[in-house]
């Protein structure tokens, strides 16, 4: 098949760099990369952020990035991207020319626009549009109330793409039901997990050096809604049950460390700390490359994951690829990605002591972190592989073109 991928602020090339990117980046690079390595031809789409990009990057066999002018070259904030939407759907019809794909993929419900707009040109062909949403705006505001900073167009417009695509592949059942709520036909919703890099992420190898006795380890963006500070107010907690000796080791943030105290989310969660008294047990390593993840994941006890939502989240699936337990807010994916009891411990969402609570089990019984550590290499190496999530990727494609096919063909007897 000839894919389009459409991913307007996420480009698969920070992913594949190496660089320091969100979970789209790296679902968009992995995911076309699977694909191509199952024989399709992929194009993906990006708008161009920067003046100095080549307009097509080839990346591997059956697999490049065109670079999309719409807008400035330069980074803008994905909040801010909605004008910008019909360029992009413009370069990418124009690149299209004569020769469309046989399915078009969007990736975040601006891309869906951009997707769709270009899938329906009167060109004389009929592209079908999958979508990938990766975030819902309707749980964004439940969440975050005011402090969502999404255009107040997307209220109508997401929900609209929902309606519009020809399928919609969810990441997690929690998605569905937010679909339905928001009055899309579940019928032609399907679902596919994210993945993980197996070949990256596993738990043979070199395990980074830490200097306590024990560390636990948070992963991601360094923004309010991943909960960041509620595994500091667990450290107190901690402590009152007997485990001081505990280093916190947090990964992520758009800066190196020298730099990373200018980030007024770090400044929040340093000053925190201090209030706390632990200061001295919080370790901020700013962004670090994919390549040096899996020592520091092998490093730890335990990897805490406790967003306020959270789709899916593809940290605690490199964390159980590298044999090491997950504590995870049962929230969103996580409710199904981490297994209660068999690869990790759930907890509440926002209960800093329930944290604390699990992390006290964990620390307390190395047997247990061995146990639940191996089950979640298992649960990862078994159902979490990219070629898998390819494969069924594959099957929401080819359903979407028979069915663009039919509805051609009732078309044209119509007609006739």
């Amino acid at each position: 098949m000839r894919i389009s991928m459409v991913s307007e602020h996420a480009s698969p090339l920070a992913a594949l760099g190496g660089v320091d990117a969100g979970g789209q980046n790296v679902h968009v690079a992995a995911l076309s990369e699977a694909l191509a390595g199952r024989g399709h031809s992929v194009t993906v789409y990006t708008r161009r952020d920067a003046p100095e990009l080549d307009r097509r990057v080839k990346v591997g066999p059956g697999l490049e990035v065109v670079h999309v002018d719409a807008g400035p070259a330069r980074h803008i904030p994905k909040d801010e991207l909605l004008p910008f939407m019909g360029a992009l759907a413009d370069g990418i019809a124009q690149d299209w020319g004569q020769q469309p794909p046989d399915v078009v993929h969007g990736h975040f419900w601006m891309s869906g626009l951009a997707a769709l707009d270009a899938a329906r040109r009167d060109t004389g062909f009929r592209v079908p549009v999958i979508q990938t949403f990766h975030a819902l705006g309707t749980v964004k505001r439940r969440h975050q109330g005011a402090g969502d900073t999404s255009p107040r167009e997307r209220r109508w417009l997401e929900p609209g793409v929902g309606r519009a695509a020809d399928g919609i592949i969810a990441t997690c059942p929690d998605e569905v039901f937010e679909l339905k709520a928001m009055g899309i036909d579940t019928r032609k919703v399907s679902i596919a997990p994210c993945g993980v890099d197996l070949g990256l992420f596993s738990a043979a190898g070199p395990a980074a050096p830490r200097t306590r006795r024990h560390r636990i380890l948070s992963v991601g963006r360094l923004v309010p809604r991943k909960g960041v500070d509620l595994v500091i107010r667990a450290l107190p907690h901690l402590a009152a049950a007997g485990y001081d000796d505990v280093e916190l080791l947090i990964v992520g943030g758009g800066a190196a460390p020298g730099v990373l105290h200018s980030d007024p989310e770090v400044r929040r969660l340093m000053a925190l700390a201090g209030e706390l008294g632990v200061l001295p047990q919080v370790t901020l390593l700013g962004r670090v490359p994919r390549a040096g993840m899996p020592g520091i994941f092998r490093s730890a006890d335990a990897v805490v994951c406790t967003p306020w939502y959270e789709p899916f989240g593809i940290v605690p699936l490199e964390a159980m690829a590298c044999g090491v337990p997950v504590v995870a807010a049962a929230v969103g994916g996580l409710r199904d990605t981490v297994v209660d009891r068999g690869t990790g411990i759930h907890v509440p969402p926002q209960d800093p002591g329930a944290i604390a609570s699990a992390l006290a089990l964990l620390l307390g019984d190395p047997a247990l972190r061995v146990e639940l550590g191996a089950e979640g290499e298992l649960r990862a190496r078994s159902r979490y592989s990219w070629d898998r999530v390819a494969a069924e990727t594959e099957k929401a494609y080819q359903l979407a073109v028979a069915g663009t096919t039919a509805g051609q063909v009732r078309m044209e007897g119509a007609v006739l």
